[in-house]
């Protein structure tokens, strides 16, 4: 690759992207984004008018987050412990999901009975549909 090419390559670190494409892009409310900043688990750079923006990292750090949370039952805690603990194996943004995924797989987590825990949990403490 000539050093042409590389130039007109999207840097991954480049602040680019308001809340709000980021949040329609990933399926949340731009409120779950904020937050993922309020907890130290994904905090953009901001503008002079301290507005977030966000990087192609930090979107697929936030689909990261969201894959924790919501296919392996995450909470807070344990996300930032993950997140943490891939920045330490140098893993890079775009490859989280993926090794997140081969790391549950080597320790048998299936990820089959989580979902089923998940639907588990999200009926406790309602009242059953009235007939």
């Amino acid at each position: 690759m000539k050093k042409d090419d590389n130039d007109m390559l999207l840097k991954p670190n480049l602040p680019l992207l308001p809340i709000s494409c980021v949040a329609s892009s990933i399926g949340v409310h731009p409120r779950t984004l904020r937050i993922y900043d309020k907890c130290g688990i994904l905090s953009p750079k901001r503008t002079n008018k301290d507005r977030r923006v966000y990087s192609l990292n930090d979107v697929e750090r936030a689909k990261a987050i969201l894959y924790l949370t919501r296919n392996l039952a995450m909470n807070i805690a344990g996300v930032k412990m993950i997140i943490s603990a891939l920045e330490v194996a140098k893993v890079k943004p775009k490859d989280y999901i993926k090794y997140i995924e081969k790391v549950a797989k080597n320790a048998k987590f299936d990820i089959e009975i989580q979902k089923s825990n998940i639907e588990k949990t999200a009926k406790r403490g309602r009242k059953p549909a009235s007939k």
